[in-house]
């Protein structure tokens, strides 16, 4: 994990910004800190935490971060559980869910000891229940949108949510009613602006490598950074720019995304992606697979015309802010916490179907100023809300209210 310092933010979020960090950790110095997902990388999860553990430590607090050590299957389960508190409607066998208490309880005994804990979504729920770190204050953070969570997988998960002091969600919205528990905090993700992904990197060499990976850079070029996921809409992505194709024939999509082992799905929607573009010139999906990292993914959103995110269900969506934040306009669907970093009309659209994404997409391909003026005020929205400055400073200051108050897990 790279060392991070806080004064090499200074010059992006602001001194005032730093400095807030620094003075709301002081009472939190040498608090041991641990939190827990499911992968390193590959996801939005683990980008934060490559970038909030060491700015943690940078800020006087021993942080660590740990990964549940787990076999296939159970990736298996909670990929249903994901999709399911989504809306989709399945449901969980016996099998199902004792495989996904079992590898928790695995898990369990190789926890270090801390003072404060984050368990970060589904697949880490049950390790407090289980026994995990009992003296510590532990935060279930929610990355997912639960507005059509189906009702007997939040059944089944409710227990184990409201053993911990605290959980935390993106947005109001995805807090469900029936939810007791000691303490809800509103804490949308951010984005890290000095990672290869999202740091500076000169025209010439995002379109170097644009071209390397079968894109002309002289031509319109609508962008797509997500995983291959039916939630993600990929489908609905092809078909939009197959009507923004009819009235700009030399337009190209290049979608992307990466194959997180803790996502099952992902090689086989990708699959299912490829066969939908046919073949077809001007499309391209992309992965990890054929070389596309953090410059890569830098690279197209620098070089598109305009970012789509075109999501049916969200729990925020990083890439909407990083494109935004590379002065890029951007069109994402209304849901989950897309419309906390889309302003609709003043940096990107906010958008209900194909036939939208499409129209606007025409509307910002057309008119060059119109998409400078969005790209201005998308990067000064991130700046004041989604960098990760923020982001660290909201969990500082949930874990000095937890310290303060009783241990309620």
């Amino acid at each position: 994990m790279t060392a991070r310092s806080l004064d090499d933010y200074v010059a992006l979020a602001g001194a005032e910004a730093v400095d807030d960090v620094r003075r709301t950790a002081r009472p939190l110095e040498g608090a041991r800190v641990l939190h827990i997902n499911a992968t390193a990388y590959g996801g939005g999860v683990a980008e934060i935490l490559h970038s909030l553990v060491p700015l943690m430590r940078d800020a006087g607090l021993d942080a660590r971060w740990a990964v549940v050590e787990a076999e296939p299957a159970f990736y298996d389960v909670t990929k249903k559980i994901h999709n399911a508190l989504q809306g989709m409607p399945l449901e969980l066998s016996r099998a199902d869910q004792e495989l996904f208490v079992e590898t928790q309880r695995r898990n369990v005994a190789t926890m270090p000891d801390a003072d404060l804990v984050v368990a970060h979504d589904p697949q880490t729920v049950a390790l407090l229940a289980l026994g995990g770190a009992r003296g510590a204050r532990w935060t279930w953070r929610c990355h997912i949108d639960l507005t059509a969570a189906h009702p007997s997988v939040w059944e089944f998960m409710r227990p184990f949510v409201e053993r911990h002091d605290a959980a935390i969600f993106t947005m109001p919205g995805f807090v469900q009613p029936d939810l007791r528990i000691g303490r809800v905090e509103i804490i949308p993700p951010a984005i890290d602006p000095t990672t290869p992904k999202n740091r500076e990197l000169p025209r010439e060499q995002s379109a170097e490598i644009v071209r390397h990976h079968g894109f002309d850079p002289d031509r319109p070029l609508l962008v797509q950074v997500s995983r291959f996921d039916p939630w993600k809409d990929p489908l609905g992505v092809i078909d939009a720019y197959r009507l923004v194709k009819t009235e700009v024939p030399d337009v190209q999509l290049a979608m992307l995304g990466s194959l997180a082992h803790d996502d099952p799905e992902g090689a086989e929607f990708l699959e299912r992606t490829v066969a939908h573009a046919g073949g077809e010139e001007g499309i391209r999906c992309l992965t990890n697979l054929d070389g596309i990292g953090d410059r890569e993914v830098s690279a197209f959103q620098r070089a598109a015309t305009v970012v789509v995110q075109k999501s049916l269900r969200e729990g925020f969506g990083l890439v909407v802010s990083e494109g935004l934040w590379k002065r890029v306009p951007v069109i994402g669907g209304n849901c989950g916490g897309i419309p906390l970093q889309i302003v609709d009309g003043v940096n990107g659209y906010l958008v209900e179907s194909v036939g939208e994404c499409a129209q606007r997409a025409l509307t910002l391909l057309k008119d060059p100023p119109l998409r400078d003026r969005m790209g201005e005020a998308g990067r000064e929205h991130v700046r004041r809300n989604f960098l990760i400055t923020r982001n660290l400073r909201d969990y500082l200051r949930l874990f000095t209210a937890l310290r303060a108050g009783p241990r309620v897990g």
